[in-house]
């Protein structure tokens, strides 16, 4: 008798088909004892499927050495027998890699199907045993023992009611399947009579796992087989009827969130009907949080209009989110709320120094103010703009001094700001209308006298929107600040408890008014000296915490950290130095984690190369006074001092002397190159110059390098001892270098930039150095220790630059003009 069965697929080469019939007890022995069993039967393997005795199912055939068994044994009616292999990616198994316990099996059909594929219908007879291979080639043979079952006592009520049992929770599992399992099955099920043929029935179309079923099929004695199936369909049960459960929460709980926007729905109709809503709760909060407020009775007077506005809105209008969004704002700003200073000098004096090298300047000033604060208890805030070159620490010392002084730290980027608005608000007629970033900063900090540093003022632009920078005249203006206008909030705010520290690298794109709001400090770029005490406190504590090194893994001296910024970068601040520093930590890192043994790496000056490279920079060199007219100047760039060489030639000329200018000059270092003729011309008598030189030679002078543009007045000096060497062919004076503006009449003047240049001087070897007299203040502020080795000369007039640079000794006959 043929049963149907629910439909149930397995993925593999060998797979269990659309469909699974039963064929009876007698059925099986028959087919058995119809078939002589000889010593060996062909071996099936199967990959993730297990048969059962009396089930006929479809197996999907994909190895080549499964479709020559199947061939040969269909062909000769061959009985053979079926094992599951214990993991399904073996592709050629042995015997330890299949399950014990096997289906005797007849093969009833083979069909071959549209896609090129092998399916056969397998009948499954007996359960037994493999003893051992006897063939693996072409396919696989062994002897097999027959494994019959252990069945109970007909007379056993239990026996009875656990067959009962079985059927009834079978039923009940097809029922919870939600169609996994056709509903006809119930009607399978319960015609079938005999429990052996119910059971494996069960065992062959219900979805179990194949450990469960293999433990199924090894088991000999029936009522185990029983108790265990009945143990494996309680938990299928348990875990269908838990899905269930959940399935049905979820539709609970779909349906009570519609029920809740019905009532939702409905409560606001009624709020509506009644005059009150959600908006009277905002309303309320609002009140609240007034009572604690420390504002002034205008801006009461200016928030009590405000809310009773919001209380006539609808909350549905759009301008009810601005409303509530205005009145918002005014409730986060800190009204007359301060944190409290810290007045303890010495300790500030720590932090600064602690924090930052040098600067002494600056730190005075910080100081100064804490001790004008102290004795008079309260004060405008000054307004700071540091100004220098990149990388000298201008943005990270408003965070010490906010440390310092026990402040809230706030930092808002002006680069490249070109709306107004930023500044100053918008109007709430705008749709999405919001603070500028002064308020909004101030509400971060939640105090009204923050340290806040307006970093690259100088790079502030301006278009259509309108010139932010006019717009932080009043915030920077300590006489209107306290009394700032934001368009949004528009009400006066106090703004002169803040300390406002703006930062910049030039004062030249910078506004006059802005200018003359702010008290500036120049903030130098360093001395070699002072770039290793940076990096030897500073940099590298930081980046070996960085790089997660210890201390003692890495020797790194100033010797080495001097070679470093020498030959590896050139720069005023230390911005360029911090990243190879960086470079040479994480060659470290690499080569510590590469290999276990190393415990310390020290770097030396000559192996700086591996970390590094070549060096990008090669030590300036003085290039000597054996020809005339070759002058050393000093001069300022934006990433510190440079030397800058002025040359100048004569040549015959037939139509008078003319004046040649290269090397790519601005206009104020042309100007100061006429300059300078006009005085040597003014001056022929007193330096021996011929008044013919002047008519029958051609004057050229040329700055190297001519690829970088060059302006400014500080070569002023510079060009006329030059052209004064020319002229008269008088060597200068060996290792001196000058700077300095020339007026029309020989006054020198003075110059910026006097520290950078002295750091420029000092890597060329130059020992001499020049200044005008205006200049000696900038000398006294550097300490001596950085200008060790220097001598300086300070100037009025060019005549003492002359008599100093110009030696009697004349350049021999081959370098002189002819």
């Amino acid at each position: 008798m043929i049963n149907l069965f629910s439909r149930q697929l397995f993925s593999s080469d060998e797979e269990e088909g659309d469909f699974i019939p039963m064929i009876s007890e007698d059925e099986s022995e028959q087919a058995l004892n119809q078939t002589d069993l000889p010593d060996t039967l062909p071996i099936l393997p199967l990959r993730n499927m297990v048969l059962f005795p009396g089930v006929a199912m479809p197996v999907s055939i994909g190895r080549n050495k499964s479709l020559r068994l199947v061939r040969e044994a269909y062909q000769k009616n061959t009985i053979i027998a079926v094992f599951t292999q214990k993991d399904a990616k073996t592709e050629d198994p042995e015997k330890e890699h299949l399950v014990p316990v096997g289906i005797v099996s007849r093969i009833i059909r083979v069909l071959e199907m549209p896609d090129n594929s092998t399916t056969i219908i397998l009948q499954a007879i007996k359960r037994c045993v493999l003893d051992e291979l006897t063939l693996t080639e072409p396919y696989l043979k062994g002897r097999i023992q027959i494994r019959e079952d252990i069945l109970p006592e007909t007379e056993d009520r239990q026996y009875e009611a656990l067959i009962q049992a079985i059927k009834d929770l079978s039923v009940k599992i097809i029922k919870n399947s939600s169609g996994n399992i056709p509903q006809e099955a119930i009607f399978a099920i319960r015609n079938i009579e005999k429990p052996f043929a119910l059971v494996n029935f069960i065992c062959a179309n219900f979805a179990f796992k194949i450990q469960d079923k293999l433990a199924l099929l090894q088991t000999d004695n029936f009522k185990d087989r029983c108790y265990k199936l009945l143990d494996i369909m309680n938990k299928e049960s348990q875990l269908l009827e838990l899905k269930v459960s959940i399935q049905s929460k979820a539709r609970e709980d779909i349906n009570q969130q519609q029920r809740e926007y019905f009532l939702q729905q409905q409560i606001k109709t009624i709020q509506d009907e009644l005059g009150g809503s959600a908006q009277d709760q905002d309303i309320k909060e609002l009140k609240s949080k007034a009572r604690n407020k420390k504002w002034s009775a205008d801006t009461l007077k200016v928030f009590k209009k405000e809310v009773q506005k919001l209380e006539r809105m609808n909350p549905q209008s759009p301008d009810y989110s601005t409303q509530m969004n205005y009145l918002q704002t005014l409730l986060d700003l800190p009204w007359n709320e301060y944190s409290k200073d810290n007045f303890n000098l010495n300790r500030a004096k720590r932090v600064l120094n602690k924090d930052h090298f040098g600067m002494d300047k600056v730190k005075e000033r910080i100081l100064e103010h804490l001790a004008v604060l102290k004795l008079k208890g309260d004060m405008k805030s000054p307004i700071i703009c540091l100004y220098g070159p990149p990388g000298v620490g201008k943005t990270s010392l408003g965070k010490s001094v906010a440390e310092s002084l026990g402040r809230k730290y706030l930092r808002i980027s002006l680069g490249g700001l070109h709306d107004e608005a930023e500044i100053r608000g918008h109007r709430r007629t705008y749709i999405g209308a919001m603070p500028g970033r002064i308020i909004k900063s101030l509400i971060k900090a939640g105090t009204s006298n923050p340290v806040f540093i307006l970093d690259e003022i100088d790079k502030l632009s301006r278009d259509a929107q309108g010139d932010p920078s006019s717009a932080l005249l009043e915030v920077l203006d300590p006489e209107q600040n306290s009394t700032f206008h934001d368009n949004f909030i528009d009400i006066d705010f106090d703004l002169s408890k803040v300390l406002f520290i703006a930062t910049a690298n030039t004062l030249s794109t910078i506004p006059q008014p802005l200018l003359d709001r702010m008290e500036l400090i120049e903030v130098s770029g360093y001395l070699t000296e002072e770039k290793v005490e940076i990096a030897y406190r500073h940099l590298l504590p930081k980046e070996l915490e960085n790089h997660g090194l210890k201390a003692g893994q890495l020797i790194l001296n100033k010797t080495t950290l001097r070679h470093i910024i020498e030959k590896y970068t050139r720069e005023s601040g230390v911005r360029e130095l911090n990243k190879k520093i960086a470079a040479v930590f994480r060659k470290v890192a690499h080569k510590l984690a590469s290999d276990e043994s190393l415990t310390q790496i020290e770097i030396k000056p000559e192996n700086l190369k591996d970390y590094l490279g070549n060096p990008l920079y090669i030590k300036d060199k003085y290039e000597g006074n054996d020809y005339a007219g070759i002058v050393t100047g000093l001069a300022w760039t934006s990433v510190g001092g440079e030397v800058l060489y002025v040359e100048s030639s004569l040549s015959k000329s037939k139509s008078g002397g003319k004046l040649s200018l290269t090397g790519n000059l601005g206009e104020v270092m042309k100007e100061s190159a006429i300059l300078a003729l006009e005085y040597i011309k003014a001056h022929a008598n007193d330096l021996d110059i011929s008044p013919e030189l002047f008519e029958n030679y051609n004057v050229h002078i040329h700055v190297p390098e001519g690829a970088i543009p060059k302006d400014g007045p500080s070569a002023g000096v510079t060009m006329v001892c030059s052209l004064a060497s020319s002229y008269t062919q008088r060597k200068i004076r060996k290792q001196l270098a000058m700077t300095g503006e020339i007026t029309l009449r020989g006054k020198v003047l003075a110059v910026g930039g006097i520290k950078e240049k002295i750091l420029a001087a000092k890597r060329f070897g130059i020992k001499e150095i020049i200044l005008p007299e205006e200049n000696r203040k900038d000398i006294d502020d550097i300490q001596p220790v950085y200008i060790k080795g220097l001598s300086f000369h300070y100037v009025r007039d060019i005549r003492e630059v002359l008599q100093l640079a110009l030696l009697k000794e004349k350049v021999s006959k081959a370098q002189q003009f002819k």
